[in-house]
C-alpha cells in the first residue's frame, strides 16, 4: 500500500510539473498626463524571446488579436483608438493569411479626455501569444492605471 502511495505521489508530481502554466508576455502600465483635460496611458508587453503577440489589426480566421476593453467611467473618455507601433508582417501557414505581430516588447497608447484631473482607467487586454511550434489559448488581463 505505502508504494502505491508513493507512485501516486510521483504521477501528480509529474503532472504538475509537465502541466506549468507558460506565461511569456508580462504586462506594465503607465500614464503621461498632457494637462488637467488630456491623458495618455501606455501598455506595454514584453514577450519572452521566440514568442510573439498579434497586432489589433488582424483579419476575421486569423489568431485572436490583442484588444483593449475600457472600463466606463464618468472621470475620463477614450479619446480615438489604441495605436500601436508598426508589427512584423509575416505569413503564417498555420492560418493561411499574412499576420501581423510584435517580439520582444511592444507599447501600446490610449488618448484620453479627463473629466477630473485624477483619476484610475480601469479595463482589460486580451491577446494571444504564439512561437513556432504552438500558440496559447487567448488570454485576458485586467489593468488599474492611475492618473495623478
Amino acid at each position: 500500500m505505502k508504494k502505491l502511495s508513493v507512485l501516486v505521489a510521483y504521477i501528480l508530481l509529474t503532472l504538475t510539473v509537465s502541466a506549468q502554466i507558460k506565461t511569456p508576455v508580462k504586462w506594465s502600465y503607465a500614464a503621461k498626463k498632457l494637462n488637467d483635460q488630456e491623458a495618455v496611458v501606455l501598455i506595454k508587453a514584453t514577450i519572452e524571446k521566440g514568442w510573439h503577440i498579434y497586432s489589433q489589426h488582424i483579419e476575421p480566421g486569423g489568431p485572436v488579436p490583442t484588444s483593449f476593453s475600457f472600463t466606463s467611467s464618468g472621470d475620463y473618455a477614450t479619446d480615438g483608438e489604441t495605436s500601436e507601433p508598426k508589427g512584423i508582417n509575416h505569413f503564417e501557414k498555420v492560418f493561411d493569411m499574412d499576420v501581423i505581430y510584435f517580439e520582444n516588447e511592444v507599447v501600446f497608447q490610449q488618448k484620453l479626455k479627463l473629466n477630473k484631473p485624477a483619476t484610475t482607467v480601469k479595463g482589460t487586454v486580451e491577446f494571444m501569444v504564439c512561437n513556432d511550434k504552438e500558440c496559447l489559448p487567448p488570454d485576458e488581463v485586467s489593468f488599474n492605471i492611475p492618473i495623478k
